[in-house]
């Protein structure tokens, strides 16, 4: 009988399946992207991550930076750099995956 070998569940990017970040990696799924529900992790992998910018969020100013896939140069998400907010400033250099840009993997 054969034994399958299954790798960890990862999220891939949408149009190219990159692999760009970790299910382990989630530190929550409750986070607003520009396009609806977006899923916080502490590492993303095989991205991009462009110029940082001043962003005025739902949840006050941050200097974020947005995400692209390595590949395509699909834009995913973005990642935090900075928060001016005391309460907010445990996403500094955490990432934004927007859930419409990423797929499931090895669920």
């Amino acid at each position: 009988m054969m034994t399958e070998i299954v790798g960890p569940r990862l999220y891939s990017c949408c149009n190219c399946r990159n692999q760009v970040a970790l299910h382990d990696d989630v530190i929550s799924k409750s986070f607003q992207g520009r396009n609806g529900r977006a899923f916080l992790f502490s590492h993303a992998m095989n991205v991009m991550v462009g110029p940082k910018e001043d962003r005025q969020l739902m949840t006050g100013l941050h200097t974020v930076a947005d995400v692209y896939c390595r590949d395509c140069r699909e834009v995913l998400g973005w990642k935090y750099e900075r928060a001016y907010e005391e309460t907010q400033k445990y996403k500094e250099g955490k990432f934004i995956l927007e859930k419409l840009k990423i797929v499931k993997e090895n669920w």
